[in-house]
This record gives C-alpha cells, structure tokens and sequence, in this order.
C-alpha cells in the first residue's frame, strides 16, 4: 500500500502543477478554462521539439534519466507556449471579454478551444506515442517495500520548487498582490489604478508556463500523447474543486487528495475505475464542504 501512496504523490504533484493554472484563470478571469489540457499538452510538444534540436543522450544528471537538455527545453517551452496562450488570449478571449460575453460563453469558447488544440497537435505531431529518453533508471528502496526511481524525486523537487516561486510571486511582488486584488474585485482592482490587463497577461504566462512543466514532467515519466493533457482534465479540475477553487493551496491539498485517491483505487485492482472514484471522494467531502477543503464560504 505504501508503494502505491508514493506514487499517488508523484502524481499529485503533476495534478497541482496543471491545476493551479484552472485556479488562477478561475480567480481573476472568472471562467472555467477547459482548454487547460491542451496548454499542458503543446507546452510538452514544445519541449520534445527542443530536446530533440539539443540531443536528448547528452548532458545528464546523476541517476537522473534526463539530463539538462530536458531543463533547459522546458525553460523555452514555458516561453513558446505563454506566447502561443497570449495570442489565443488577444484572437479570442480579449474580444469576448470586451463585449462583455457571459461566463457560459467564455467556457464554451475555452471547450471549443480545447478540441480544436487536440486536434491541430494530432494533425500535426501524429498520434503515435512518442518520448523523452529511453533509459529506465534503477529504482531506490526509501522504506521497506517503497521503491521510487530518481526522476520521482526530481519531478516532487521541482514542483515543490515551482510551488515555492508561486507564493513568492503571489506574495512578495507588486504584481502578485495586483493579482490577489483582481482577483478579489477587477472593479474596485480598475478603479484604484491597477492595470487589469497586465494582471492577465501575468495570469495566463504563470498558466501556460507551470502547465508546461506538469506536461514535460509527466510526458517524460510517461510517455506524450496528444490525449495527455485530457486526460489529465477531470484530475485537475477535481482537485480545484475539491480543495476550494478561490483558495490556490488548496488547490494543491486537493491534488495530494485526488493523487493518493487515485494510487489507492489503483492498489485496490479498480485501475479501471480510478475517475469514478475520485468524483465519488470529491462529491462525498464536498457534501460536507460545499465550498472545498479550504475554500471560504460566499
């Protein structure tokens, strides 16, 4: 069981690491941005593309299977996809949010989205299963019966790392307390001076660019598929939900929840079943917590 608890936190961090970007465009464009996936998706298209120009074989760290190829790819995939989401954002959202378009419209828009993105990355990329590297690390024995491989540890270090440069940002920079005002009230937010439409450009770039890293990450530890980043969905908006969708730590509270539900369903011989038993924990705890584990009640 512990085994399979490991896991559930390697891949609570990947859930986390895309699922705050939900949160954030949640907060401070108010809408439920379905195309998340495919941000996720096409930032790790990005990075096979530029450790494919490096040399994936060369460079690496340690015991570590990737080297600092994979690093420094994902750094300019970060930068390629938030330019990709800034171009989609001016062609679509910004218009839609000048006219003052319903929220329904705003997530129809991002569904939309979400289909035409999977498609154009099949379209073009190809529906084979592609990856990283093809050297399995040896893995290391933590606890008696617990194995974890060295990338484990590197993909839980970055997205702690990740984590760590988030509340920094939100929490010791001018515009990251720009952001908690937008996201607390645009109007009031507008009316004091602050520069709204920075605060979403700033919001769509820390998206894109953590969404990548969960894409990149979980590619490498998995394989890239262009069904990736939706599959990954349903993970990710329950661990919005069900950690409080105003609340960004408890967006990633819910991940660890959803990660380890999932690991366990998996112990238990119900791989198969693993998306119904997350929505099932998440009903249950929102039964008693309709506004999620720490969100705050409207």
């Amino acid at each position: 069981m512990m085994q399979f608890v490991a896991d559930g936190i390697v891949s609570a961090a990947l859930i986390a690491l895309g699922a705050i970007g939900i949160s954030m465009t949640y907060n401070i464009l108010r809408f439920a941005n379905f195309a998340q996936g495919e941000i996720l998706t096409i930032g790790a298209y990005f990075t096979l593309l530029l450790v494919s120009l490096i040399g994936a074989g060369i460079g690496t760290l340690g015991p570590v299977a990737f080297g600092w190829p994979l690093l420094v790819s994902i750094v300019f995939a970060m930068a390629a996809t938030s330019v990709v989401v800034l171009v989609v954002d001016w062609l679509l959202f910004r218009p839609l949010r000048n006219r003052k378009a319903a929220r329904i419209t705003l997530i129809m828009a991002a569904f939309g989205l979400s289909l035409m993105g999977r498609n154009l990355v099949t379209l073009i990329a190809g529906g084979e299963p592609q990856y990283y590297a093809f050297f399995i690390p040896k893995a290391i024995e933590i606890l008696p019966g617990v194995r974890l491989v060295p990338d484990d540890f590197a993909i839980i270090g970055i997205a702690i790392i990740a984590f760590a440069a988030l509340f920094l940002f939100m929490n010791r920079t001018s515009m990251g307390r720009q952001m908690r005002a937008v996201s607390e009230n645009p109007t009031l937010a507008r009316i004091n001076g602050i520069d709204v439409r920075a605060v979403i450009r700033w919001t769509w770039i820390i998206g894109a660019s953590l969404a990548t890293v969960a894409g990149a990450l979980l590619a490498h530890n998995t394989q890239l598929r262009p069904e990736m980043g939706f599959d990954m969905l349903l993970p990710m908006f329950a661990a919005l939900i069900l950690g409080g969708a105003s609340n960004l730590y408890g967006t990633i509270l819910g991940a660890l929840v959803i990660g380890l539900t999932e690991a366990i369903a998996v112990s238990l011989g119900l791989a198969g079943y693993r998306a119904a038993i997350t929505f099932m924990v998440m009903l249950i705890v929102l039964l008693f917590r309709p506004q999620g584990l720490l969100g705050e009640k409207e």
